[in-house]
């Protein structure tokens, strides 16, 4: 068997072993690179160490760390309640308002499972409280996540600008943006009409509700029950969803109705102002997004260390080692020639269209089980043989692989869905798990083929 072959097979055996096992994909993806390096291609070591994505891992260290000192001081938890209190707590907008902020925090720089792990708490709260069906605030997390999860200073934005950059071929980082954020706005749209939105139009605002004391929640059992999450984030991810957003939801919701517990302490005023100021650095000077996010944390590590103690140790970093060792995989596949190996397959098809929905299909089907950002690190250089043939549009391709493998998160067997599933209140747990399914299931059949339809079929980008 050529290397080429090998190396491909070894990338599928990560996968299905990263789904069946809770064994980290990353540590599997350095193994691989290892053994596929040395053994089939006769790499050095240092050649494979070369591969290590440096500077994303210092991006990935740099904006979890700044998030989860934002999640220690309580700032992530006073946008929710400033944002609520700010629609003056009409329920209706409860659920957009979640969408909103899960948008504004991933495309800051924050990763969706830790959103989904701060914010799903929080949500199911209200939720619970005010009776607002439970998919539907769930729902409004995992593709508020997504909305935001492709802009140029995120996680997932970064990985598939970094690769488009490094192919020399043509990108657009407003229109992959603004790609996942329609087609999650859309979904979101959908999902409120279907899961009680019409209801909650009819019943006002949370003043009218007799008092201010929340109805009482249905039991749902322990937080830690449910299906774990597939990838290797659900330590990480289970942590933040306990120390995070735990116990919050009664309080939050009775200071929103009242209006009251909206002043904000000295540190958390600093820290929205280093989460803006990061912003502004990035966007409008252009300085580097990892090194300039461990700034903004390390000073306001030094400006309130009490407050921030045990933040390094709340930085995601199953999810660092899982983007850091799929990436490394992926440069061994450079080295080696199995990009080239592929493209030269994919061309002997001979119908580029069809090609782009299958790969379309692949990135969907396989994140729905493992990881969003491990699917996009492997399949996006992979179709880069196929986009350089010039028959589809790069800009256009790139965006419908990216919507195609974000939107279907919403799986409970990916990690922003499972986080779901273990936090879910007002719901038995089985019962969630059974809907949330049946949901992820449909939007893996249609999501792909939506993309590819609206985003390369026409042909309308370059």
């Amino acid at each position: 068997m050529s290397a080429e072959l090998l190396s491909i097979l070894a990338l599928i055996v990560m996968f299905v072993v990263a789904t069946l096992f809770p064994v980290n994909l990353g540590a599997l993806a350095l193994v691989g690179a290892f053994l596929v390096g040395t053994l089939a291609a006769g790499m050095e070591t240092d050649q494979i160490l070369d591969a290590f994505p440096g500077s994303l891992f210092v991006i990935l260290v740099g904006v979890t760390l700044l998030f989860a000192i934002a999640t220690n001081n309580g700032t992530v938890d006073w946008l929710v309640r400033a944002a609520v209190h700010l629609v003056r707590g009409r329920l209706a907008a409860i659920p957009p308002v979640v969408f909103v902020i899960s948008a504004l925090l991933t495309a800051v720089g924050a990763p969706a499972p830790a959103v989904a792990a701060i914010l799903a708490p929080i949500a199911f709260g209200f939720a619970a409280d005010y009776r607002i069906h439970p998919m539907l605030i769930g729902l409004m997390v995992a593709h508020g996540t997504q909305a935001g999860a492709f802009s140029p200073i995120s996680v997932l934005g970064g990985i598939v600008n970094g690769v488009t950059d490094e192919a020399n071929l043509p990108g657009n980082n407003l229109v992959l943006f603004l790609s996942s954020f329609a087609f999650n706005t859309a979904a979101a749209a959908i999902v409120f009409f279907v899961f009680g939105g019409r209801d909650l139009l009819r019943r006002g605002s949370l003043e009218s509700l007799p008092g201010t004391t929340p109805a009482p929640a249905a039991p749902s059992g322990p937080a830690s029950s449910g299906p774990a999450p597939s990838g290797s984030t659900s330590s990480v991810a289970g942590s933040e969803s306990t120390s995070g957003g735990g116990g919050v939801g009664t309080a939050t919701t009775q200071d929103t109705a009242t209006g009251g517990g909206l002043r904000l302490t000295p540190h958390q005023a600093l820290t929205l102002t280093g989460i803006v100021g990061l912003c502004v650095a990035v966007l409008a000077f252009k300085l580097d997004v990892g090194l300039t996010a461990v700034t903004v944390a390390v000073i306001l590590s030094l400006t309130s260390p009490k407050t921030n103690k045990g933040a390094v140790e709340r930085v995601a970093w199953p999810t660092v080692l899982l983007i850091c060792g799929v990436v490394t995989y992926v440069g061994v596949l450079q080295e080696i020639g199995t990009v080239d190996y592929v493209g030269s397959a994919v061309a002997a098809i001979g119908i580029p269209l069809l090609v782009a929905l299958l790969i379309c299909y692949v990135g969907g089907v396989v994140s729905a089980f493992a990881s969003t950002v491990g699917i996009l690190g492997a399949l996006v250089p992979l179709a880069v043989p196929l986009l350089s043939q010039g028959s589809l549009g790069p800009i256009a391709m790139i965006a419908a692989l990216s919507v195609s493998s974000a939107i279907v998160d919403v799986s409970p067997f990916s990690t922003t869905g499972a986080l779901l599933v273990a936090n879910v209140r007002g719901m038995e747990r089985d019962d969630f798990y059974r809907k949330l399914l049946a949901y992820g299931a449909v939007v893996v059949l249609v999501g792909p083929v939506a993309a590819w339809a609206v985003l390369v079929a026409p042909g309308w980008l370059g």
